[in-house]
């Protein structure tokens, strides 16, 4: 059979300058000194038990096979220190050389104390909140015996229709390196030899943001000035922080998949940025490029490791035809060693050679797991996550003693309270909405009624509950249903709605192409507006959603993402005041699908529309909406007011290593004690390549009591000025730069200052 030769490239690794680690460990080279070419194939296969676990074994019996035989060097799925021990003894114990596996797992966003959806985590731009996020994760996980996490994905998301939207940061390349950053530390602490500590994969590399059409697993087209402006520093906040090991992406990148592209694995990922991890595919991603046209499972194989690939998820393409591929000369041994290489210092580090057991600890999990303290960090997170978008009922926070009409699909829901991606999460321990307010607000008074179903759509439903039940529709008509939430309603002082999408109507393979609230409970949201009484929507997501419609109703909307175990508890902090609302948010929500994509740093164009309300002819705008979002990246409202003085500059040039400072006075004037985030967005009104309209380029959260000012200040070197060039050389440009310092992205432009050579 014809082997695709030309994809490969056949420039055979050989493991030498920059491939290979700086600094080579005494006990990873005497291990692989002692290895044949097929134990060293073996420490690049990742395999999972997958359905069904044989009584006394830890995994199936193929898999036992495969790591008595020296021919595994980690799995996933699998967790509990007995299980964890019986599989390490499996490798230690019974393989020639003892050679013990990593232990890996999707810890997402949180591991049993499950936190808001990363996307909601985001949203509180609090760093160390977010850092502290993955401790917790890490040693709650590491309690478990899991010793590698497949987090955190790093893509930028500008496609609200792409359903791992929620797994992210969202749109902007600033605010997802901070992130990237604060996880990558969260999880790794400062000595992975800790047993608290774990290995931290950044994902998906790369471009898995920007798929055509929403739609996953789609194929990618970029140039490569967009790239390394935009996509591309999430990714190396990751690696440069010093994250462990990298997942590369089920997408293409200049018309080669991420598996097998030699230019993005090792010419970028380390000759460039000189990363020393491992890389490893994602899941069957291997195989999955013989469907995108590059060769049979041998030629992508091949492809793969000698693009930089170390290690192979699930496919066992690695396993089964890399040995001929040595023979027959397409990959190199050399090439093999290198790989082995980066698994095995990856297991030096954790401390794995030194103590096969570590991560075996029986006594951990009851003292380190779903803690008190643990829980109680979930319900700070959640409350730090919500934004609140919209407050014309003008009954937030809602009084103690209230009379409550709790309404609403996902008001008395379990089930979807833990989010996409909570994998290692229990549903059953999650706090429904309903019992947050009865444990928050005892003196309340609170009639629940279902009101509707998440969908109606049975086939929808059928789609969505692949995983499980996450769309029940009620025995009960929607007229039924609604007719008892009306009566509840009308006998109440205030309506809590609780609405918006199931927990895996986003998520991997979660895609939409209508992005506003299912139909059966826009009918309830109509209905309840139309009883005259205040209406509070308590919205669920994990996505920016189209809801045009609910912001012109009279009422106010709270959006809580999906928001954890702890949803119940936090959710009714809010409504109570004893939290304000201080997030933000981190992704455009457009007016309607079809202005998709739309962000805040979108270029202007030779024919800008002269206003956001205004339609003119051979101008670039709509017919029938505004170019802008509907909700601006930055944007988040709070129980009280800030007032923000004109920001002023201390220097009105700076050049060479100078730095000059933006300052702004907030000032609290509102009624209520609340937290703000003062962003800082700069314009470079002149340079070789079209610039964004405008860019994120420092963000600092502050606390105000009501009547208090603060002074903020935010100090910019050329450095924070820098870009990729046509010739993706990072430089600065002589010239002016306008900025303003604001509460959202959405504000005009209040002073410049010069960058001189």
């Amino acid at each position: 059979m014809r082997k695709i030769y030309l994809l490969l490239g056949l420039i055979i690794c050989t493991g030498t300058s920059v491939l290979q680690a700086q600094t080579q460990i005494p006990e990873v080279e005497e291990l692989l000194e002692k290895m044949t070419l097929e134990e060293k194939i073996g420490q690049l296969n990742l395999l999972t038990p997958g359905g069904g676990v044989a009584t006394g074994s830890v995994v199936s019996e193929d898999v036992e096979t495969k790591i008595k035989a020296g021919n595994v060097g980690g799995v996933f799925g699998v967790s509990s220190p007995a299980k964890v021990r019986q599989a390490q003894e499996l490798a230690v114990k019974n393989s020639r050389l003892g050679i013990p596996l990593l232990i890996g797992s999707d810890v997402i966003h949180g591991y049993k104390t499950t936190f808001p959806i990363p996307l909601g985590i985001s949203a509180s731009w609090d760093m160390e909140l977010i850092k502290q996020t993955a401790q917790v994760a890490a040693k709650e996980a590491t309690a478990d015996g899991i010793n590698w996490n497949f987090s955190p994905m790093v893509d930028i998301a500008r496609d609200p229709r792409w359903g791992r939207v929620a797994e992210g940061a969202g749109e902007d390349p600033y605010l997802g390196a901070q992130v990237a950053k604060a996880m990558v530390e969260g999880y790794q602490g400062e000595d992975l030899s800790q047993p608290h500590t774990m290995l931290s994969t950044v994902k998906h590399m790369a471009l898995y943001g920007a798929a055509e059409g929403g739609r996953d697993y789609n194929s990618v087209d970029m140039s490569k000035i967009r790239m390394y402006n935009q996509y591309l520093p999430p990714y190396k906040a990751a690696v440069d922080a010093g994250v462990s090991s990298v997942m590369t992406s089920f997408n293409d990148i200049h018309g080669v998949p991420a598996s097998g592209n030699k230019w993005l694995l090792t010419d970028l990922l380390r000759e460039e940025w000189g990363f020393e991890g491992f890389v490893v595919s994602d899941y069957t991603s291997v195989n999955e490029m013989i469907a995108h046209g590059m060769g049979d499972l041998q030629a992508v194989s091949a492809l793969a490791i000698n693009a930089g690939l170390d290690m192979d998820m699930v496919g066992e393409g690695f396993l089964t035809t890399l040995k001929k591929s040595v023979e027959e000369g397409m990959v190199s041994e050399e090439t093999i060693t290198t790989a082995a290489r980066r698994i095995l210092e990856a297991k030096h580090k954790l401390g794995l050679l030194d103590d096969p057991y570590r991560y075996s600890d029986e006594s951990r999990p009851e003292k380190d797991i779903l803690t008190d303290e643990n829980r109680e960090l979930a319900r700070k997170v959640a409350a730090r996550a919500a934004v609140l978008l919209k407050k014309d009922a003008g009954v937030l926070p809602l009084k103690e003693n209230a009379n409550i009409a709790l309404i609403g699909p996902l008001a008395n829901d379990q089930r979807n309270m833990l989010g996409t991606w909570a994998p290692t999460g229990d549903f059953k321990l999650s706090i429904p909405v309903l019992e947050g307010i009865k444990n928050v607000m005892p003196h309340a008074k609170v009639t629940y009624a279902k009101g509707a179903n998440i969908s109606d759509d049975a086939q929808f439903a059928e789609n969505v509950n692949a995983l499980g039940p996450r769309i029940i529709i009620s025995e009960e008509s929607p007229e039924d249903l609604l007719e008892e939430a009306l009566e509840v309603a009308n006998a109440a002082d205030v309506i809590v709605a609780v609405v918006g999408e199931a927990s895996e109507m986003s998520g991997e393979s979660s895609n939409r192409t209508d992005i506003r609230i299912p139909e059966s409970q826009k009918k309830l949201i109509r209905e309840l507006a139309a009883t005259g009484r205040p209406v509070v929507l308590v919205l669920m997501s994990g996505r920016p959603l189209d809801i045009s419609e609910e912001m012109q109703l009279p009422v106010d909307i709270l959006q809580v993402w999906h928001p954890g175990v702890e949803a119940g508890n936090a959710i009714a902090d809010l409504l109570v005041g004893n939290y304000n609302p201080s997030g933000k948010l981190t992704m455009s929500w457009p007016h309607s699908v079809g202005q998709i994509p739309v962000y805040y740093s979108m270029k202007t164009t030779g024919r800008p529309g002269p206003s956001d309300t205004e339609f003119q002819k051979f101008k670039s705008n709509y017919l029938d909406a505004p170019n802008s979002a509907l909700l601006p990246f930055g944007y988040g409202l709070s129980y009280t007011e800030f007032e923000y003085s004109e920001a002023s500059v201390n220097e009105e040039s700076i050049s060479g290593d100078e730095s000059l400072t933006i300052s702004v006075e907030v000032t609290n004037t509102g009624d209520h004690d609340g937290e703000e985030v003062v962003q800082l967005y700069t314009h470079d009104k002149v340079r070789s390549i079209t610039p964004p309209g405008k860019e994120l380029k420092a963000f600092k959260k502050i606390s105000l009591k009501k009547g208090e000012s603060k002074t903020v200040e935010f100090e910019i070197s050329r450095e924070d000025l820098k870009f990729y060039n046509a010739d993706l050389k990072y430089v600065v440009e002589p010239g002016e730069f306008e900025f303003f310092v604001a509460g959202t992205s959405n504000h005009e432009f209040t002073g410049s200052f010069e960058v001189t050579e």
